[in-house]
């Protein structure tokens, strides 16, 4: 990184989205926002080595103010020398519950849809392949699919239907439970 950084600029564009991200580490928004305050402090007194050897700044910031929080969190652990709470551990827990059940969610979900996306025509597991999975434009897939424009759309309609009453219906409900 070379040239001259406006450091206006920079903490204008980058504050918000380094304090939604400082919010995954601690519910503290004073100590977040002073944490936001100590990166660029840090990073401006070291501007002169840190401008040559950082490629990207805001990649940087981010890690910076993970590191400082996971510091604040430390100290203030040493400080109070409490383990965690109990009901710090039972968020936790839950929040690993729930993010275990998402995920078995999002699968028996796709296992729907993969099932419902056989039950298709060959056409239109063609188009959907080609939309979604080759992220073809509709022109392209006209040529491939020997199709003009409309009945291109018209198929794509009609499939997307077609998918949402399969996935919908009571038939695959079961589907992963097996």
């Amino acid at each position: 990184m070379t040239g001259m950084i406006d450091f206006t600029h920079l903490y204008a564009k980058t504050h918000d989205g380094l304090f939604a991200f400082g919010q995954q580490f601690t519910t503290d928004s004073e100590l977040l926002k002073d944490c936001i305050q100590d990166v660029f402090a840090k990073f401006y007194a070291r501007r002169d080595t840190l401008c040559h050897s950082v490629k990207n700044i805001e990649h940087y910031l981010y890690i910076s103010l993970r590191n400082r929080i996971n510091d604040e969190h430390r100290r203030s652990a040493r400080l109070t020398k409490q383990p965690v709470s109990e009901l710090r551990l039972r968020r936790m827990a839950e929040a690993e519950e729930w993010r275990r059940e998402n995920m078995e969610h999002q699968q028996l979900l796709a296992d729907r849809v993969a099932l419902c996306l056989d039950r298709l025509s060959p056409r239109q597991r063609q188009l959907m392949r080609l939309y979604y999975e080759e992220h073809l434009k509709y022109e392209d897939i006209c040529r491939i699919m020997g199709l003009n424009y409309q009945c291109v759309r018209n198929l794509m309609c009609r499939s997307i239907s077609s998918l949402r009453e399969k996935v919908m219906s009571d038939e695959f409900a079961d589907v992963g439970r097996q």
